[in-house]
């Protein structure tokens, strides 16, 4: 933040005079996507959930799903990797997030942290559904999920909001914005805290289990100015603290990392984006072995620290061309170093042995991509070429009395992974779009997947540093039939293969390997919509994926069968009602079908509907009063099962109530 604050403060005061529009975006988004299954996340949703919170608006889109059904308030951070379109379940995200342009998944571990962004901050989040790693770098293997700040409108002034919920939480967020000149410059906050609840289900608690109490933070700042001619700069700032339990003892955990980046963006002839930036995260975990009466809990192993760091640049160039044809050009680079340093094997609540294990990665990649339209045809099509590199693995275990245990170094690796798209949308009609494309993606072993190895209650699961890349081969073909400005639905039909999907394998009772499979194989079909009539809105989606794995050898017991947390149906859907001023309401509607908790099928989490509600009613012109109600009907949603029939649920009914200043 200090740094921040000096970049402006070293700007010359004629910088913010000039007479120049700035927006804070990246370069425009590119005709070709037409060709590509779109869902975009407007202002309004982002900023009216019943649970204001990233990770439950992001189920508004069909087919998208974390590892596991909890949310970031109760489950562990490392279990929320998001993806789309049933391509199996893994903690590590499958999709790649970014934030004004900046990769966001974990530097170890490839998981999200949720609570660092809060949704108010945002001006709208645009997921394209299905791989292909294009102009945005790896790791796009089910898509891109694309979180743009908001822009000086939507933050003008002051604006903060307050609420009380259920087992005595406060949501509080505040935010301010200021056009400076030509340019303009926000920050904000958010704070969460809450008892939480018990995670184990009533009839299976023990003297041990207890609520999941939570507290989670976040500041941001961002200035965005003119520097002469048509170049803009963009500086970002992010900080977020979060700490939660898992319902019993020594089940803590907590995670602090620190984001900065620079952007550059030429609006010129040449249009042009040279973007640099940095990530650091610290993780703390503890892990707990509870009695067969559940009436005691021992520690057994503790992630003392997880230090990992993300570097990354990028760079993009648009030549003028002829009008209707689009040339993107560029080149980026991402290095992801980390360790984690953990003591195990507890003897009378004290540790005995300490490991290290950990390494670095690095991919640097070339691409280009092209799209054509005119009024009726848009064709696009592009590639690009990756080189990845693993290197510096290590694995250290030693007693804590100082005798060395074990010292692997493991060998360095690389390769090259070439992968591209295509796509063609066809506008036969003014309102009715046909499309279709294919792609190919990639992506690289996590640190986690590749070094860490690690036990949840009575079940270990071994590291393993051979992992190979994941690669997907897609197609897809949709319509989109537009025939009102307020009125659009999309239907699109997908075949994909995820060769060499790393996954959880079974290789003995209560031992797992992280392993590449032969295939994950994803067909299904996914519809999203909105129609508004008069002051109501009404939007949803749906999705159903047919999934099945290929696997032999030691994971051929897995062959033929369903990935784990993976549900054939999707349902979400909002109905929305704007009043007189101001006066708002939204009700939302999920449901996800049953889906196999574990790899071999013997363990289900049963299907769930659950209910959200939110209203808004104006106090004063700058004061608003807000009721948010999250699971309304208090269903108990399973969200883990153990080997032993233990099982967890999802948040129970959560109420709020709270006042909200300064409009919007």
């Amino acid at each position: 933040m200090r740094r921040l604050i000096l970049l402006l403060a070293l700007f010359p005061a004629p910088l913010w005079a000039q007479d120049i529009v700035v927006t804070g975006r990246g370069l425009p988004e590119s005709p070709g996507d037409a060709a590509y299954s779109v869902s975009v996340i407007d202002r309004d949703r982002l900023t009216g959930s019943a649970s204001g919170r990233l990770d439950d608006i992001l189920k508004d889109v069909p087919g998208l799903q974390y590892f596991r059904r909890s949310d970031a308030r109760s489950a562990n951070p490392t279990s929320q990797g998001v993806t789309l379109r049933a391509l199996g379940g893994n903690a590590s995200s499958r999709a790649l997030l970014i934030l004004d342009g900046v990769p966001q998944t974990d530097p170890f571990g490839g998981w999200i942290n949720w609570p660092a962004y809060d949704p108010e901050r945002l001006g709208a989040v645009r997921v394209t559904r299905g791989g292909g790693t294009g102009v945005n770098g790896p790791g796009a293997l089910a898509g891109t999920i694309e979180l743009y700040s908001a822009d000086p409108e939507q933050v003008a002034g002051p604006r903060a909001a307050i609420a009380y919920g259920s087992r005595d939480s406060i949501d509080a967020r505040a935010r301010y914005g200021a056009t400076l000149g030509s340019g303009f410059a926000t920050i904000g906050a958010a704070y969460g805290r809450g008892d939480g609840f018990t995670p184990t289900v009533a009839d299976q608690r023990g003297q041990v289990d207890r609520p999941a109490a939570y507290e989670q933070a976040s500041v941001s700042a961002r200035a965005v100015a003119p520097i002469g001619g048509d170049i803009e700069i963009q500086a970002s700032g992010l900080y977020f603290f979060d700490a939660r339990e898992r319902g019993t003892p020594f089940s803590a955990n907590d995670t602090e990392g620190a984001d900065a980046s620079l952007r550059l963006v030429g609006n010129g002839d040449w249009r042009w984006s040279a973007l640099g930036y940095v990530q650091t995260r610290d993780y703390y975990n503890s892990f707990a072995s509870i009695s067969a009466d559940r009436a005691s809990a021992s520690r057994v192993a503790e992630q003392v620290s997880v230090p990992s760091t993300g570097l990354g640049a990028r760079i993009e160039i648009r030549p003028p061309l002829n009008d209707g044809l689009e040339l993107r050009v560029g080149g980026d680079w991402r290095r992801s170093i980390g360790e984690t340093r953990e003591h195990y094997m507890f003897v009378a609540g004290e540790p005995t042995r300490g490991r290290v294990a950990g390494g670095a990665t690095d991919t640097l990649g070339a691409f280009a991509e092209a799209a054509w339209e005119n009024e009726s045809m848009t064709i696009t099509g592009g590639g690009r070429v990756d080189r990845w590199t693993i290197h510096d693995g290590q694995l250290r275990e030693r007693a804590l009395s100082g005798a060395p245990l074990a010292s692997i170094d493991h060998p360095d690796r690389s390769g090259w992974e070439g992968t591209g798209r295509a796509g063609i949308a066809f506008r036969p009609a003014g309102a009715l779009t046909l499309r279709a494309a294919a792609y190919l993606g990639w992506r690289l072993p996590t640190l986690n997947e590749l070094y860490r190895p690690f036990r949840v209650g009575n079940e270990t699961t071994r590291a393993n540093a051979a992992l190979a890349p994941e690669r997907l081969r897609g197609i897809e073909a949709g319509i989109d039939y537009a025939p009102l400005s307020n009125a659009r639905i999309g239907i699109t039909l997908f075949a994909n293969r995820l060769d060499g999907a790393i996954a959880n394998v079974t290789i003995a009772n209560n031992l797992n390997e992280r392993q590449n499979l032969d295939a994950v194989e994803a067909r299904g079909v996914e519809i999203d919509g909105r129609i508004g009539f008069g002051s109501w809105s009404l939007a949803g989606g749906y999705a159903f994926v047919d999934a099945m794995v290929a696997a032999d050898g030691l994971a051929a017991p897995l062959d033929g069968l369903r990935p784990a947390q993976t549900p054939r149906h999707n349902v979400s859907a909002t109905l929305s009602w704007r009043g007189f001023a101001g006066t708002r309401a939204a009700l939302t509607a999920r449901y996800v079908g049953a889906q196999y908790e574990d790899d071999l099928g013997d363990r289900v989490l049963p299907d769930a509907l659950t209910f959200d509600a939110s209203a808004g009613v104006p106090l004063s012109h700058k004061v608003d009063l807000e009721v948010r109600a999250e699971n309304i009907a208090d269903r108990r949603v399973a969200t883990a099962i153990s080997s032993s029939g233990l099982i967890e649920r999802a948040s129970p009914r959560t109420l709020w109530i709270g006042l909200r200043f300064g409009g919007e």
